[in-house]
């Protein structure tokens, strides 16, 4: 991991496909941010792939990928969705869902085959996928009276954050993002500047 603030994910949904002695493994991997999203994923493939043997999958949701989860769907037990994780680990990737879809094609491929056309299948989607790097950012909400805008606003302009919101009347609201890394950093000139922190995220 570059820095503590940096996180790999992917930037848009991919697929791949793979054939391992008359079975054939169809993978896919998308970019989610809730648990509600990677089921509406699950449910569509399902739907999509209603005749499919298996479908199984891993997925890692938040910067550190602190939540995951594995499933191998009927497999034997560790041979789908942990090679499938495996591979999301070893890429460094988070909040990124990776399902391989299999429709059984009639020959055994026992234990070790399982896990390698799994991993492999996992390997191609992430492959097929452009990893991008992110940043964990925090919220910072000032308010200010409207005497202070200036000072406010050059710390604005020194440091960058990112203005999600901005209100002006006699009593000023601006809501930033920025950096986790760089977020006490401007929290302490907005305040020398005149402003106070409300509700910090």
């Amino acid at each position: 991991m570059s820095g503590d603030d940096r996180y790999r994910t992917i930037e848009a949904p991919a697929e791949a496909a793979l054939r391992e002695r008359s079975s054939k493994f169809l993978a896919f991997i998308y970019p989610v941010s809730s648990e509600e999203e990677i089921h509406a994923r699950i449910d569509e493939l399902h739907k999509r792939y209603y005749d499919a043997t298996h479908h199984c999958y891993a997925w890692r949701l938040g910067p550190r990928g602190e939540r995951f989860r594995a499933n191998d769907d009927g497999e034997p037990s560790g041979t789908a969705g942990k090679p499938i994780l495996g591979q999301m680990l070893s890429n460094d990737i988070t909040d990124s869902l990776v399902v391989v879809v299999r429709y059984f094609g009639g020959t055994k491929l026992g234990v070790p085959g399982l896990i390698a056309a799994y991993k492999e299948s996992a390997a191609e989607a992430i492959a097929a996928a452009r990893i991008i790097e992110r940043t964990v950012d925090r919220t910072v909400t000032v308010d200010f009276p409207y005497v202070a805008m200036n000072d406010i606003m050059r710390v604005v302009k020194e440091e960058q954050p990112r203005i999600v919101s901005q209100q002006f009347d006699n009593l000023c609201t601006l809501c930033l993002s920025i950096r986790e890394s760089r977020a006490g950093s401007l929290v302490e000139k907005l305040r020398k500047a005149g402003g106070s922190i409300a509700g910090e995220v």
